[in-house]
């Protein structure tokens, strides 16, 4: 086993990192359950970033090399992420809208408690995501190879966990709907990672794109969201349906070309810094 590892240190390393998430998930997935599962449902991510810690530390590197040392300039890119997360969903379901003639309308009762409490618990969901996929190993594959491999790599992977469900493989428009969609939201994580240096960043556009999408504005007056769509297209023809997912998804590709050439980004922190030190 030595000699192999000494032959091929890549490959082993490789090898121990999925071994060790796949160790991390299935301990999660035992620890996860009844109260625990109800009130505080952060196993896997603080199992994850345990395991990420150790693996730079085995390579001689710290936290920072993925932005997870709780400075100032990284926590604060957190909200910043779920401020664009939210802008985001917003804009992109508003111009879906004005595409397809689709209104929107203010819950008449709405649970705040509920909807401000769904960022706690999305919040362990969208983390463990972004370790699995945007973490330690999305960055060793770019070491390895390049940026793109790493995303043709990643996009897939985070891409087939979405669609490889029973109830998607058997509704052929959400599979395509996710299979073009789901490897456009890695490029946007992917992008703010790399451009902002820090995990913390896509953490929270990820967060807030999720939030958005099941309590900003959802299709149903049930109280679980701000606003409601009174007449959501059902897609009955392929034209409407395509034209959706170019002027959705175009929309998030925008989105991410802008925080590639967002040259700001890296003083964004400096400027909170600024005003909460004032």
């Amino acid at each position: 086993m030595k000699h192999m590892t000494e032959k091929y240190p890549n490959v082993s390393r490789m090898i121990l990192v999925i071994v060790l998430f796949v160790i991390v998930l299935l301990i999660s997935g035992i620890v996860n359950r009844g109260v625990i599962k109800q009130y505080a449902p952060y196993a896997s991510c603080i199992l994850l970033f345990v395991v990420t810690w150790f693996l730079l530390k085995t390579e001689k590197k710290s936290l920072s090399g993925l932005g997870l040392n709780f400075s100032l300039k990284n926590v604060l890119l957190l909200p910043l992420g779920v401020l664009i997360g939210v802008l985001a969903l917003f804009v992109a379901k508003y111009l879906r809208a004005l595409y397809l003639g689709e209104t929107f309308e203010i819950s008449t009762s709405i649970d705040y408690w509920a909807i401000l409490m769904a960022f706690y618990f999305i919040l362990p969901q969208v983390a463990t995501e972004e370790f699995l996929f945007r973490g330690y190993l999305f960055k060793k594959t770019i070491e390895l190879s390049n940026v793109i491999v790493a995303n043709i790599i990643f996009s897939i992977l985070f891409m087939l966990i979405h669609v490889l469900d029973e109830g998607v493989l058997s509704n052929t428009g959400m599979l395509i709907l996710l299979v073009v969609s789901i490897p456009v939201g890695h490029l946007l994580f992917a992008t703010a990672l790399l451009k902002s240096k820090t995990l913390f960043f896509p953490i929270g556009i990820h967060l807030g794109n999720n939030w958005a999408t099941r309590h900003l504005i959802s299709n149903v007056n049930d109280g679980s969201s701000f606003l409601f769509v009174t007449n959501a297209n059902t897609f009955e023809t392929w034209t409407p349906f395509i034209g959706f997912l170019i002027i959705f998804n175009g929309f998030f590709l925008l989105v991410t070309f802008v925080i590639w050439k967002w040259d700001r980004l890296k003083t964004y922190s400096s400027f909170f810094n600024y005003f909460l030190l004032k």
